[in-house]
Formats: C-alpha cells, sequence, structure tokens
C-alpha cells in the first residue's frame, strides 16, 4: 500500500461497522501499523471490531489529545520518512474534523506527505443533510458558552447570520446538558427560527426532526439523556 497518512473514520456509536464502512477501509487498516489516536483504548477496540485477527500487539499507537504536548506530534509522523503508512483514528467520526487529528494532517501537509481520507460518517455533515436547511453555505461552531447571558448573545448571533447570509449554522453540547441547550435555545430564538434537533446518527436511536421554534414549543422535547446530538438553525 501506499506510504501515506490515513484518516480512518469510525462508527458514531455502536452501529454495525458494515452499514457504515465500506470495505475498502477495513484493507487499508490491516495493513497499517502506526496509528494516531484519541484514546488508545477505545482505538484498539475500534481495530478488534474492524478485524478479529489484527495482532493488536503489533502496533504501535500515538496518543493525541487535550493533553498532548503538541511540540512532540510531528514525531508521530517519523514512520513515514521509513515509508510506513500511519493512520489516525478518532473517538467517533471522521478524524480531524472538529477533532485534534487537524494538527497532525497540517504537519504531514507541510511536510509533503500524502494525505489520505477515506469514507466514513460524519455527524456535521449527515446533520446538514437530514435538516433541509441550506447545504450550499454552512458553519459548524463547536460548543457554545457555558455561561447563559453569553450562550443567549451566541445564539442570537448565529440567528442573525441565518437571516441575514441563509448560512446554516451547527453547534454542540455536552450531552447531558442538551435538555438545557434546548431549553435556552427555545427561550432565545425568533419563533418562526427553525431548528433541527439530530442526536444519535446512524444508531439504533437516530432522531432527526425539524420545526419552527414555536412548533418545538407545543411539542413534547425528545429525551436525548446521554445521546450526542447536533443542533442546526436554519430557514
Amino acid at each position: 500500500m501506499e506510504t501515506a497518512l490515513y484518516l480512518i473514520p469510525v462508527t458514531l456509536g455502536e452501529t454495525e461497522i458494515s452499514q457504515v464502512l465500506p470495505p475498502y477501509n477495513h484493507d487499508i487498516i490491516v495493513g497499517i501499523k502506526h496509528f494516531i489516536v484519541e484514546n488508545i483504548r477505545s482505538a484498539r477496540r475500534f481495530l478488534k471490531k474492524t478485524e478479529k485477527a489484527i495482532d493488536i500487539d503489533e502496533l504501535t499507537f500515538y496518543e493525541l489529545n487535550r493533553h498532548t504536548d503538541r511540540k512532540f506530534i510531528g514525531e508521530y509522523l517519523e514512520p513515514l520518512k521509513k515509508g510506513q503508512p500511519v493512520g489516525i483514528i478518532s473517538e467517533a467520526g471522521c478524524p480531524a474534523i472538529a477533532d485534534p487529528g487537524a494538527d497532525v494532517v497540517a504537519i504531514a501537509q507541510q511536510r509533503g506527505y500524502k494525505v489520505v481520507p477515506l469514507v466514513g460518517p460524519s455527524s456535521i455533515i449527515m446533520s446538514v443533510m437530514g435538516s433541509g436547511f441550506n447545504g450550499q453555505s454552512f458553519a459548524f461552531n463547536g460548543y457554545l458558552p457555558v455561561e447563559v447571558p453569553q450562550r443567549i448573545k451566541a445564539l442570537k448571533k448565529l440567528e442573525q447570520k441565518v437571516q441575514n447570509e441563509n448560512q446554516t449554522q451547527l453547534f454542540i453540547e455536552t450531552p447531558y446538558r442538551n435538555a438545557k441547550m434546548i431549553e435556552t435555545i427555545l427561550g432565545a430564538l425568533n419563533p418562526k427560527t427553525k431548528l433541527c434537533i439530530a442526536a444519535g446518527i446512524t444508531c439504533a436511536e437516530e432522531y432527526i426532526k425539524t420545526r419552527t421554534v414555536a412548533e418545538w414549543k407545543k411539542e413534547k422535547l425528545p429525551d436525548l439523556g446521554k445521546i450526542p446530538a447536533i443542533f442546526v438553525i436554519g430557514k
């Protein structure tokens, strides 16, 4: 296989791998011995789920998360110098999308290494697909401020972008705070503004629904519990 940095998507939950990842990904994974991962334990589990016969002890893992000193991540690409492929595995979805893997990809590009993104599920893209909002122009805003006054201000700013530029706006919250986030959204935005709640994408508990703020206020709100969700506002 080619010497390259392979960006390897993983499932967004306990979904069957065959449902969301092509067989080609399997063939690439089994040819790689060096992996840059967000969490070693979950990466090992994913690899075993992909190929039961894989020998985990033969593999080398480099951990990349918020605790990793960015001064040393360039060293994770050393195998490429020797002609050995390297893979990046995120915790969920696609590497380098709202993910620390982007830092490694930037270094690989600077050094002239080939970068190969593999096909897989992205909750960001799939939530836009399912929302019915403008897919020509959209922005992912990550987490909004925790403090309520600042959060409301941020929501109104995003709503303004939707109205003035017809740019779809996406953001997320820590799952156990989803209910509070929905409450804040419905209290802050214009009744005519549309909100899509996309949760548990590709999983058994998948929930994707778009309503105006006024309509959401009349409905029984979803109990998302600890389900990862993306909130999308548009028109």
